[in-house]
Protein backbone atom coordinates (compact mmCIF):
# COMPACT_ATOMS: atom_id res chain seq x y z
CA UNK A 1 0.00 0.00 0.00
CA UNK A 2 1.12 3.85 -0.84
CA UNK A 3 -0.20 5.86 1.56
CA UNK A 4 -1.08 9.15 -0.59
CA UNK A 5 -0.02 12.52 0.19
CA UNK A 6 -3.49 13.93 1.97
CA UNK A 7 -1.88 17.11 3.33
CA UNK A 8 -1.04 18.19 -0.70
CA UNK A 9 -4.25 16.49 -2.21
CA UNK A 10 -6.81 18.37 0.15
CA UNK A 11 -4.94 21.32 -0.69
CA UNK A 12 -5.36 20.64 -4.25
CA UNK A 13 -9.05 19.76 -3.92
CA UNK A 14 -10.41 22.61 -1.83
CA UNK A 15 -8.15 24.99 -4.10
CA UNK A 16 -10.35 23.64 -7.63
CA UNK A 17 -12.96 25.88 -7.53
CA UNK A 18 -10.59 28.70 -7.60
CA UNK A 19 -8.46 27.95 -9.80
CA UNK A 20 -10.91 26.85 -12.04
CA UNK A 21 -13.87 29.27 -11.60
CA UNK A 22 -17.53 28.42 -12.58
CA UNK A 23 -20.61 27.91 -11.41
CA UNK A 24 -20.20 24.64 -9.40
CA UNK A 25 -18.04 21.30 -9.26
CA UNK A 26 -17.77 18.02 -8.15
CA UNK A 27 -14.27 16.14 -7.19
CA UNK A 28 -13.30 13.10 -5.41
CA UNK A 29 -10.08 10.77 -4.87
CA UNK A 30 -10.23 6.45 -4.75
CA UNK A 31 -7.02 5.12 -2.97
CA UNK A 32 -6.88 1.39 -2.33
CA UNK A 33 -10.72 1.29 -2.86
CA UNK A 34 -11.73 3.84 -0.29
CA UNK A 35 -13.07 7.10 -0.89
CA UNK A 36 -10.07 9.31 0.81
CA UNK A 37 -11.69 12.62 -0.06
CA UNK A 38 -14.84 13.99 -2.11
CA UNK A 39 -15.68 17.32 -2.78
CA UNK A 40 -19.16 19.30 -3.69
CA UNK A 41 -19.06 23.33 -4.30
CA UNK A 42 -21.32 25.98 -6.42
CA UNK A 43 -24.47 25.54 -7.64
CA UNK A 44 -26.61 23.25 -9.98
CA UNK A 45 -28.57 26.16 -11.41
CA UNK A 46 -27.42 29.91 -10.74
CA UNK A 47 -31.02 31.20 -11.18
CA UNK A 48 -32.88 28.76 -8.51
CA UNK A 49 -29.81 28.92 -6.30
CA UNK A 50 -29.88 25.20 -6.28
CA UNK A 51 -26.66 23.75 -4.72
CA UNK A 52 -24.42 21.68 -6.02
CA UNK A 53 -23.95 18.32 -3.78
CA UNK A 54 -22.67 14.94 -4.06
CA UNK A 55 -25.68 13.46 -5.08
CA UNK A 56 -26.31 15.90 -7.98
CA UNK A 57 -26.24 13.61 -11.38
CA UNK A 58 -24.16 15.04 -14.15
CA UNK A 59 -23.92 13.95 -17.48
CA UNK A 60 -20.84 11.88 -17.86
CA UNK A 61 -21.02 12.64 -21.47
CA UNK A 62 -18.04 9.80 -23.56
CA UNK A 63 -16.88 8.40 -20.42
CA UNK A 64 -20.53 6.38 -21.28
CA UNK A 65 -18.06 4.50 -24.16
CA UNK A 66 -16.40 2.10 -22.08
CA UNK A 67 -19.96 1.53 -20.38
CA UNK A 68 -21.20 0.41 -23.83
CA UNK A 69 -18.05 -1.62 -24.56
CA UNK A 70 -18.19 -2.92 -21.19
CA UNK A 71 -21.90 -4.16 -22.10
CA UNK A 72 -21.03 -5.84 -25.59
CA UNK A 73 -17.76 -7.63 -23.76
CA UNK A 74 -20.22 -9.40 -21.01
CA UNK A 75 -23.31 -9.92 -22.54
CA UNK A 76 -22.33 -11.19 -26.02
CA UNK A 77 -19.81 -14.40 -26.21
CA UNK A 78 -18.43 -12.46 -28.91
CA UNK A 79 -18.17 -9.43 -30.72
CA UNK A 80 -18.98 -11.18 -34.08
CA UNK A 81 -22.39 -11.57 -32.96
CA UNK A 82 -22.82 -7.90 -34.13
CA UNK A 83 -21.19 -8.03 -37.22
CA UNK A 84 -23.82 -8.71 -39.85
CA UNK A 85 -26.34 -6.07 -38.32
CA UNK A 86 -23.90 -3.01 -39.66
CA UNK A 87 -24.38 -2.95 -43.36
CA UNK A 88 -28.37 -2.38 -42.25
CA UNK A 89 -27.20 0.86 -40.73
CA UNK A 90 -24.70 1.95 -43.24
CA UNK A 91 -26.65 0.86 -46.29
CA UNK A 92 -24.87 2.92 -49.17
CA UNK A 93 -21.33 2.56 -47.77
CA UNK A 94 -19.12 1.44 -50.33
CA UNK A 95 -16.03 0.68 -49.03
CA UNK A 96 -15.47 -2.68 -46.77
CA UNK A 97 -17.06 -2.00 -43.03
CA UNK A 98 -15.02 -2.06 -40.13
CA UNK A 99 -15.42 -4.87 -37.44
CA UNK A 100 -17.22 -4.21 -34.42
CA UNK A 101 -13.83 -4.43 -32.73
CA UNK A 102 -12.55 -1.46 -34.54
CA UNK A 103 -15.80 0.32 -33.54
CA UNK A 104 -14.62 -0.30 -30.12
CA UNK A 105 -10.93 1.40 -30.45
CA UNK A 106 -12.10 4.19 -32.81
CA UNK A 107 -10.06 2.23 -35.44
CA UNK A 108 -13.32 2.53 -37.90
CA UNK A 109 -11.99 5.31 -40.43
CA UNK A 110 -15.76 6.63 -40.17
CA UNK A 111 -15.63 10.29 -40.29
CA UNK A 112 -17.47 11.58 -37.02
CA UNK A 113 -20.81 12.26 -36.80
CA UNK A 114 -21.09 15.53 -34.74
CA UNK A 115 -18.73 17.07 -36.76
CA UNK A 116 -20.62 16.09 -40.18
CA UNK A 117 -23.85 17.67 -38.30
CA UNK A 118 -22.17 20.60 -38.86
CA UNK A 119 -21.78 20.41 -42.97
CA UNK A 120 -24.88 18.96 -42.77
CA UNK A 121 -27.00 22.40 -41.42
CA UNK A 122 -26.74 22.10 -37.75
CA UNK A 123 -26.07 24.77 -35.04
CA UNK A 124 -25.81 25.06 -31.34
CA UNK A 125 -28.95 24.36 -29.56
CA UNK A 126 -30.10 22.54 -33.05
CA UNK A 127 -32.82 19.73 -31.90
CA UNK A 128 -31.04 16.66 -33.29
CA UNK A 129 -32.95 13.36 -32.65
CA UNK A 130 -32.70 9.56 -32.81
CA UNK A 131 -34.17 9.41 -36.49
CA UNK A 132 -31.55 12.16 -37.36
CA UNK A 133 -28.64 9.82 -36.42
CA UNK A 134 -30.11 6.99 -38.85
CA UNK A 135 -30.38 9.04 -41.35
CA UNK A 136 -26.74 10.34 -41.19
CA UNK A 137 -25.84 6.62 -41.24
CA UNK A 138 -27.66 5.85 -43.74
CA UNK A 139 -26.18 8.48 -45.67
CA UNK A 140 -22.60 7.61 -45.51
CA UNK A 141 -20.62 6.01 -48.24
CA UNK A 142 -17.18 6.13 -46.99
CA UNK A 143 -14.57 6.69 -44.75
CA UNK A 144 -11.46 8.62 -44.53
CA UNK A 145 -8.80 5.70 -43.95
CA UNK A 146 -8.76 1.55 -44.11
CA UNK A 147 -10.23 0.54 -40.67
CA UNK A 148 -7.59 -0.48 -38.55
CA UNK A 149 -4.82 1.19 -39.94
CA UNK A 150 -5.28 3.97 -37.85
CA UNK A 151 -6.74 6.21 -34.89
CA UNK A 152 -9.37 8.67 -35.18
CA UNK A 153 -12.13 9.83 -32.17
CA UNK A 154 -15.42 9.26 -33.77
CA UNK A 155 -18.41 9.52 -31.66
CA UNK A 156 -20.63 7.65 -34.26
CA UNK A 157 -18.93 4.09 -33.71
CA UNK A 158 -20.50 3.71 -30.16
CA UNK A 159 -23.77 4.84 -31.19
CA UNK A 160 -24.23 2.34 -33.87
CA UNK A 161 -22.85 0.12 -31.40
CA UNK A 162 -25.84 0.74 -29.07
CA UNK A 163 -27.84 0.29 -32.19
CA UNK A 164 -26.69 -3.32 -32.73
CA UNK A 165 -26.65 -4.81 -29.42
CA UNK A 166 -30.24 -3.41 -28.68
CA UNK A 167 -30.65 -4.74 -31.96
CA UNK A 168 -29.24 -8.14 -31.25
CA UNK A 169 -30.64 -8.27 -27.47
CA UNK A 170 -34.11 -6.74 -28.16
CA UNK A 171 -33.31 -4.92 -24.43
CA UNK A 172 -32.53 -1.16 -23.90
CA UNK A 173 -28.90 -0.29 -23.83
CA UNK A 174 -29.81 1.42 -19.94
CA UNK A 175 -30.82 -2.60 -18.59
CA UNK A 176 -27.85 -3.46 -19.90
CA UNK A 177 -25.65 -0.83 -18.23
CA UNK A 178 -27.58 -1.30 -14.92
CA UNK A 179 -27.45 -5.37 -15.03
CA UNK A 180 -23.91 -5.63 -15.98
CA UNK A 181 -22.08 -2.85 -14.36
CA UNK A 182 -24.01 -0.21 -12.16
CA UNK A 183 -26.15 -2.54 -10.15
CA UNK A 184 -22.44 -4.48 -9.47
CA UNK A 185 -20.39 -1.42 -9.05
CA UNK A 186 -23.35 0.21 -6.70
CA UNK A 187 -23.62 2.87 -9.36
CA UNK A 188 -27.27 3.23 -7.48
CA UNK A 189 -28.13 6.54 -9.14
CA UNK A 190 -26.95 6.14 -12.47
CA UNK A 191 -29.19 6.69 -14.83
CA UNK A 192 -29.53 6.87 -19.09
CA UNK A 193 -30.44 10.60 -20.17
CA UNK A 194 -29.95 10.48 -24.00
CA UNK A 195 -32.47 13.69 -24.61
CA UNK A 196 -30.09 16.76 -23.53
CA UNK A 197 -32.84 18.91 -23.20
CA UNK A 198 -34.31 17.20 -19.72
CA UNK A 199 -31.05 17.25 -17.70
CA UNK A 200 -31.46 14.86 -14.71
CA UNK A 201 -32.07 17.06 -11.22
CA UNK A 202 -32.47 19.53 -13.22
CA UNK A 203 -28.94 20.38 -13.82
CA UNK A 204 -28.01 23.16 -15.96
CA UNK A 205 -24.72 23.35 -17.72
CA UNK A 206 -22.82 26.64 -18.32
CA UNK A 207 -21.23 28.55 -21.40
CA UNK A 208 -18.69 31.13 -20.70
CA UNK A 209 -15.96 31.90 -18.56
CA UNK A 210 -15.04 34.07 -15.03
CA UNK A 211 -14.17 37.18 -17.84
CA UNK A 212 -17.61 37.32 -19.65
CA UNK A 213 -19.15 35.59 -17.31
CA UNK A 214 -21.81 32.28 -17.29
CA UNK A 215 -24.50 32.21 -19.50
CA UNK A 216 -26.95 28.44 -19.93
CA UNK A 217 -25.85 26.24 -22.67
CA UNK A 218 -29.13 24.82 -24.68
CA UNK A 219 -28.41 21.34 -26.10
CA UNK A 220 -30.90 19.63 -27.82
CA UNK A 221 -29.57 16.19 -28.87
CA UNK A 222 -30.18 12.84 -28.30
CA UNK A 223 -26.95 10.40 -27.89
CA UNK A 224 -27.10 6.87 -26.77
CA UNK A 225 -23.89 4.53 -26.57
CA UNK A 226 -21.15 7.51 -27.16
CA UNK A 227 -22.69 9.47 -24.21
CA UNK A 228 -26.14 9.76 -22.72
CA UNK A 229 -25.17 8.53 -19.21
CA UNK A 230 -25.92 10.69 -16.34
CA UNK A 231 -24.01 10.15 -13.02
CA UNK A 232 -23.23 11.68 -9.03
CA UNK A 233 -19.94 12.08 -7.87
CA UNK A 234 -20.89 9.21 -5.19
CA UNK A 235 -21.92 6.91 -8.36
CA UNK A 236 -18.38 7.49 -9.98
CA UNK A 237 -16.14 7.12 -6.82
CA UNK A 238 -18.33 3.53 -6.61
CA UNK A 239 -17.62 2.67 -9.68
CA UNK A 240 -13.40 3.29 -9.26
CA UNK A 241 -13.64 1.50 -6.05
CA UNK A 242 -15.85 -1.30 -7.61
CA UNK A 243 -12.85 -1.63 -10.12
CA UNK A 244 -10.18 -1.58 -7.96
CA UNK A 245 -11.94 -4.45 -5.80
CA UNK A 246 -11.44 -6.52 -8.89
CA UNK A 247 -8.12 -5.84 -9.89
CA UNK A 248 -6.34 -9.17 -8.84
CA UNK A 249 -8.92 -10.82 -11.68
CA UNK A 250 -7.99 -10.67 -14.95
CA UNK A 251 -11.20 -12.18 -16.27
CA UNK A 252 -12.84 -8.67 -14.63
CA UNK A 253 -14.81 -6.42 -17.02
CA UNK A 254 -12.15 -3.76 -16.48
CA UNK A 255 -9.36 -5.73 -17.24
CA UNK A 256 -10.87 -7.28 -20.28
CA UNK A 257 -11.70 -3.54 -21.49
CA UNK A 258 -8.15 -2.48 -20.63
CA UNK A 259 -5.91 -5.23 -22.21
CA UNK A 260 -3.87 -4.35 -25.14
CA UNK A 261 -5.05 -3.90 -28.19
CA UNK A 262 -3.33 -3.14 -31.96
CA UNK A 263 -3.51 -2.27 -35.09
CA UNK A 264 -4.04 -4.47 -38.03
CA UNK A 265 -0.21 -4.19 -38.81
CA UNK A 266 0.28 -5.16 -35.10
CA UNK A 267 1.48 -1.80 -34.11
CA UNK A 268 0.32 -1.23 -30.43
CA UNK A 269 -2.75 1.20 -30.05
CA UNK A 270 -3.58 3.87 -27.05
CA UNK A 271 -7.35 3.50 -27.12
CA UNK A 272 -9.74 0.54 -27.05
CA UNK A 273 -13.00 -0.47 -25.63
CA UNK A 274 -13.91 3.29 -24.80
CA UNK A 275 -10.66 3.50 -22.55
CA UNK A 276 -7.72 5.83 -23.68
CA UNK A 277 -4.30 4.13 -22.53
CA UNK A 278 -1.67 7.00 -21.36
CA UNK A 279 1.33 8.07 -18.91
CA UNK A 280 1.57 9.77 -15.92
CA UNK A 281 5.66 10.39 -15.65
CA UNK A 282 6.18 6.76 -15.46
CA UNK A 283 3.24 5.39 -14.85
CA UNK A 284 0.56 3.96 -16.85
CA UNK A 285 -2.99 4.97 -17.02
CA UNK A 286 -6.40 4.66 -18.17
CA UNK A 287 -9.10 7.39 -18.20
CA UNK A 288 -11.76 8.97 -20.50
CA UNK A 289 -12.97 12.46 -20.76
CA UNK A 290 -16.38 13.53 -21.43
CA UNK A 291 -18.45 16.62 -22.33
CA UNK A 292 -21.17 18.62 -23.58
CA UNK A 293 -21.63 22.43 -24.17
CA UNK A 294 -21.98 23.58 -20.43
CA UNK A 295 -20.33 20.48 -19.19
CA UNK A 296 -16.72 18.80 -18.54
CA UNK A 297 -15.71 15.68 -16.85
CA UNK A 298 -12.57 13.55 -16.75
CA UNK A 299 -11.93 9.88 -14.53
CA UNK A 300 -8.20 8.57 -14.35
CA UNK A 301 -7.35 5.37 -13.04
CA UNK A 302 -3.42 3.88 -11.86
CA UNK A 303 -3.54 0.52 -11.67
CA UNK A 304 -0.21 0.64 -10.30
CA UNK A 305 -0.99 2.62 -7.68
CA UNK A 306 -4.35 2.07 -7.00
CA UNK A 307 -5.49 5.65 -7.34
CA UNK A 308 -8.57 6.96 -9.14
CA UNK A 309 -9.99 9.97 -9.75
CA UNK A 310 -13.28 11.75 -11.09
CA UNK A 311 -13.71 15.74 -11.89
CA UNK A 312 -17.21 17.02 -12.97
CA UNK A 313 -18.06 20.71 -14.14
CA UNK A 314 -21.58 22.56 -15.18
CA UNK A 315 -19.16 24.72 -17.04
CA UNK A 316 -16.27 24.49 -19.33
CA UNK A 317 -12.86 24.09 -17.52
CA UNK A 318 -10.18 21.62 -18.41
CA UNK A 319 -12.17 18.69 -16.22
CA UNK A 320 -8.70 16.57 -17.42
CA UNK A 321 -6.34 19.17 -15.91
CA UNK A 322 -7.82 19.44 -12.92
CA UNK A 323 -7.86 15.48 -12.74
CA UNK A 324 -4.29 15.16 -13.12
CA UNK A 325 -3.61 17.74 -10.87
CA UNK A 326 -5.52 16.06 -8.20
CA UNK A 327 -3.34 12.78 -9.23
CA UNK A 328 -0.14 14.54 -8.59
CA UNK A 329 -0.98 16.41 -5.39
CA UNK A 330 -2.17 12.56 -4.35
CA UNK A 331 1.17 11.14 -5.38
CA UNK A 332 3.48 13.75 -4.20
CA UNK A 333 4.70 14.37 -7.71
CA UNK A 334 5.55 18.86 -8.90
CA UNK A 335 3.68 19.84 -11.57
CA UNK A 336 5.31 19.41 -14.88
CA UNK A 337 8.18 21.56 -16.02
CA UNK A 338 7.52 23.68 -19.23
CA UNK A 339 10.24 25.10 -21.88
CA UNK A 340 10.25 27.77 -23.97
CA UNK A 341 9.82 26.84 -27.77
CA UNK A 342 12.10 28.76 -30.70
CA UNK A 343 10.63 31.24 -32.71
CA UNK A 344 11.84 29.39 -35.12
CA UNK A 345 8.44 26.24 -34.96
CA UNK A 346 6.36 29.45 -35.40
CA UNK A 347 4.48 28.47 -38.48
CA UNK A 348 1.42 26.50 -40.92
CA UNK A 349 2.34 23.67 -42.91
CA UNK A 350 0.06 21.55 -45.17
CA UNK A 351 -0.36 17.77 -44.33
CA UNK A 352 -0.09 15.46 -47.21
CA UNK A 353 -1.28 12.15 -45.62
CA UNK A 354 -4.63 14.19 -44.14
CA UNK A 355 -4.95 17.02 -46.33
CA UNK A 356 -5.24 19.43 -42.95
CA UNK A 357 -3.68 22.50 -41.66
CA UNK A 358 -0.95 22.21 -39.16
CA UNK A 359 -0.14 25.26 -37.44
CA UNK A 360 2.46 25.89 -34.42
CA UNK A 361 2.46 28.50 -32.03
CA UNK A 362 5.70 29.88 -30.04
CA UNK A 363 5.54 30.96 -26.54
CA UNK A 364 7.53 30.39 -23.05
CA UNK A 365 5.61 27.70 -21.92
CA UNK A 366 6.26 25.29 -25.00
CA UNK A 367 4.86 24.79 -28.74
CA UNK A 368 1.37 24.85 -29.30
CA UNK A 369 0.26 22.52 -31.90
CA UNK A 370 -2.91 22.92 -33.79
CA UNK A 371 -3.88 19.87 -35.72
CA UNK A 372 -6.53 17.78 -33.86
CA UNK A 373 -9.02 18.20 -31.86
CA UNK A 374 -7.22 20.19 -29.38
CA UNK A 375 -5.00 21.99 -29.15
CA UNK A 376 -1.08 20.12 -27.80
CA UNK A 377 1.40 21.52 -25.88
CA UNK A 378 5.17 20.30 -27.29
CA UNK A 379 8.05 20.82 -25.84
CA UNK A 380 12.06 21.16 -27.36
CA UNK A 381 13.94 17.89 -26.67
CA UNK A 382 17.34 17.86 -26.31
CA UNK A 383 17.98 16.70 -30.18
CA UNK A 384 15.89 19.46 -31.15
CA UNK A 385 12.60 17.76 -31.75
CA UNK A 386 9.31 18.69 -30.28
CA UNK A 387 7.73 16.07 -27.94
CA UNK A 388 4.51 15.42 -26.48
CA UNK A 389 1.90 12.81 -25.48
CA UNK A 390 2.12 10.73 -28.34
CA UNK A 391 3.75 13.32 -30.70
CA UNK A 392 7.17 13.77 -32.25
CA UNK A 393 7.82 16.18 -34.60
CA UNK A 394 11.57 16.58 -36.15
CA UNK A 395 12.87 19.10 -38.89
CA UNK A 396 13.47 18.08 -42.57
CA UNK A 397 14.95 21.04 -44.53
CA UNK A 398 12.06 23.08 -44.23
CA UNK A 399 9.68 20.83 -44.08
CA UNK A 400 8.66 18.90 -40.88
CA UNK A 401 7.76 14.73 -40.10
CA UNK A 402 5.09 14.44 -37.32
CA UNK A 403 4.90 11.34 -36.15
CA UNK A 404 1.82 10.67 -34.40
CA UNK A 405 2.36 7.25 -32.34
CA UNK A 406 -1.64 6.75 -30.79
CA UNK A 407 -2.97 7.41 -34.65
CA UNK A 408 -0.35 4.77 -36.55
CA UNK A 409 0.23 7.93 -38.18
CA UNK A 410 3.32 9.65 -40.18
CA UNK A 411 2.51 13.23 -41.64
CA UNK A 412 5.19 14.62 -43.67
CA UNK A 413 4.10 18.73 -43.44
CA UNK A 414 5.35 21.00 -46.39
CA UNK A 415 5.12 24.47 -45.28
CA UNK A 416 2.54 26.98 -46.39
CA UNK A 417 3.70 30.59 -47.82
CA UNK A 418 2.33 32.89 -45.53
CA UNK A 419 -0.85 35.27 -46.76
CA UNK A 420 -2.27 37.95 -44.86
CA UNK A 421 -5.01 38.66 -47.40
CA UNK A 422 -6.76 36.68 -50.29
CA UNK A 423 -9.04 37.07 -53.43
CA UNK A 424 -12.03 35.84 -51.78
CA UNK A 425 -14.43 36.63 -55.22
CA UNK A 426 -12.81 33.35 -56.56
CA UNK A 427 -13.87 31.60 -54.07
CA UNK A 428 -17.51 32.56 -53.30
CA UNK A 429 -20.16 30.66 -54.64
CA UNK A 430 -22.19 27.60 -53.87
CA UNK A 431 -20.61 23.95 -53.38
CA UNK A 432 -22.46 20.44 -53.05
CA UNK A 433 -20.86 17.76 -52.10
CA UNK A 434 -22.59 14.85 -53.54
CA UNK A 435 -22.19 11.92 -50.78
CA UNK A 436 -23.34 14.31 -47.73
CA UNK A 437 -26.13 15.29 -50.08
CA UNK A 438 -25.42 18.81 -48.56
CA UNK A 439 -24.05 22.37 -49.61
CA UNK A 440 -21.74 25.36 -48.54
CA UNK A 441 -22.11 29.18 -49.55
CA UNK A 442 -19.12 31.16 -49.26
CA UNK A 443 -19.93 35.04 -49.44
CA UNK A 444 -17.36 37.50 -49.64
CA UNK A 445 -17.76 41.78 -49.65
CA UNK A 446 -15.57 44.63 -48.48
CA UNK A 447 -12.66 42.25 -47.23
CA UNK A 448 -15.26 39.82 -45.36
CA UNK A 449 -15.27 36.28 -45.81
CA UNK A 450 -18.15 33.96 -44.79
CA UNK A 451 -19.16 30.44 -45.20
CA UNK A 452 -22.33 28.85 -43.88
CA UNK A 453 -23.33 25.06 -44.88
CA UNK A 454 -26.75 23.54 -45.64
CA UNK A 455 -28.05 20.14 -45.39
CA UNK A 456 -31.16 18.38 -44.55
CA UNK A 457 -30.39 19.51 -40.73
CA UNK A 458 -30.80 23.16 -41.56
CA UNK A 459 -28.98 26.09 -42.50
CA UNK A 460 -26.24 26.83 -40.45
CA UNK A 461 -24.72 30.28 -38.92
CA UNK A 462 -22.42 32.32 -41.07
CA UNK A 463 -19.03 30.94 -40.05
CA UNK A 464 -15.32 33.14 -40.63
CA UNK A 465 -13.24 32.04 -43.44
CA UNK A 466 -9.87 33.37 -43.25
CA UNK A 467 -6.76 32.50 -45.98
CA UNK A 468 -4.13 30.37 -44.52
CA UNK A 469 -1.86 29.53 -47.81
CA UNK A 470 -1.80 29.76 -51.99
CA UNK A 471 -5.37 28.49 -52.40
CA UNK A 472 -5.62 27.33 -48.54
CA UNK A 473 -8.46 28.81 -46.18
CA UNK A 474 -9.84 28.06 -42.75
CA UNK A 475 -13.49 27.78 -41.72
CA UNK A 476 -13.79 28.62 -37.87
CA UNK A 477 -16.22 26.40 -36.00
CA UNK A 478 -16.38 27.28 -32.70
CA UNK A 479 -20.05 26.52 -31.42
CA UNK A 480 -21.96 23.12 -32.60
CA UNK A 481 -24.21 20.76 -31.56
CA UNK A 482 -21.20 18.55 -29.28
CA UNK A 483 -18.51 19.45 -27.45
CA UNK A 484 -15.66 20.52 -28.08
CA UNK A 485 -16.26 22.04 -31.69
CA UNK A 486 -14.11 20.64 -34.24
CA UNK A 487 -12.31 23.74 -34.39
CA UNK A 488 -10.52 24.97 -37.70
CA UNK A 489 -11.85 23.27 -40.81
CA UNK A 490 -9.42 23.09 -44.05
CA UNK A 491 -10.44 24.18 -47.18
CA UNK A 492 -7.65 23.37 -50.32
CA UNK A 493 -9.20 25.04 -53.66
CA UNK A 494 -9.07 22.87 -56.23
CA UNK A 495 -9.10 24.73 -60.18
CA UNK A 496 -9.83 23.17 -63.39
CA UNK A 497 -7.77 23.45 -66.87
CA UNK A 498 -8.13 27.27 -67.36
CA UNK A 499 -7.52 28.41 -63.54
CA UNK A 500 -10.56 28.53 -62.72
CA UNK A 501 -12.12 26.98 -59.22
CA UNK A 502 -13.71 24.32 -59.98
CA UNK A 503 -14.43 23.25 -55.95
CA UNK A 504 -12.83 21.73 -52.82
CA UNK A 505 -12.03 19.44 -50.27
CA UNK A 506 -12.92 20.23 -47.08
CA UNK A 507 -12.00 18.72 -43.72
CA UNK A 508 -10.74 18.42 -40.14
CA UNK A 509 -8.97 15.77 -38.27
CA UNK A 510 -12.37 14.47 -37.27
CA UNK A 511 -13.95 14.44 -40.46
CA UNK A 512 -11.07 14.56 -43.49
CA UNK A 513 -11.40 14.70 -47.09
CA UNK A 514 -14.97 15.86 -48.58
CA UNK A 515 -15.31 16.95 -52.10
CA UNK A 516 -17.32 19.61 -52.85
CA UNK A 517 -17.99 20.67 -56.37
CA UNK A 518 -18.71 24.52 -57.14
CA UNK A 519 -22.25 24.93 -58.94
CA UNK A 520 -22.38 28.82 -58.94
Amino acid sequence: MIKPHTVKLERAIEALPLEYPGPGGVAGVVSDGEVITARAWGYADLAWHRQMLASTRLPICSISKQFTCGVLLARLASLDELEGGLGRLLPRFKEPLPSVAELCHNQSGLRDYWALSVLLGASAGHTFSRDDAIRLFEGMESGHFAPGTRYSYSNGNYRLLAELVEAETGSPLEAHYRDLIWGPAGMETAVAAPDTRFPVDEVIGYEGNAVCGFYPAVNGIYWTGDAGISASLTDMLAYESWIDRHRDDEGSLYARMTRPVTFKDGTPAAYGYGVARGKLEDMDTTGHGGALRGFSAYRLHIASRRLSVFVAFNHEADAQQAALRLARAALGLPEPRTTAADESWRGRWMCSETGLLCRIDAGETGAFLNFSSSVERLLPASDGSLHGPGVVVVRRGPALRMLRKNENLVCHLEPLESVETADAGEIAGRYVCDELGAAMVIEAADGGVYARFEGFLGAGPMELVRPAGPDMWTVATRRTLDAPAPGDWTLSVRRGTAGAVTGCVLGCWLARGLRYHKVA
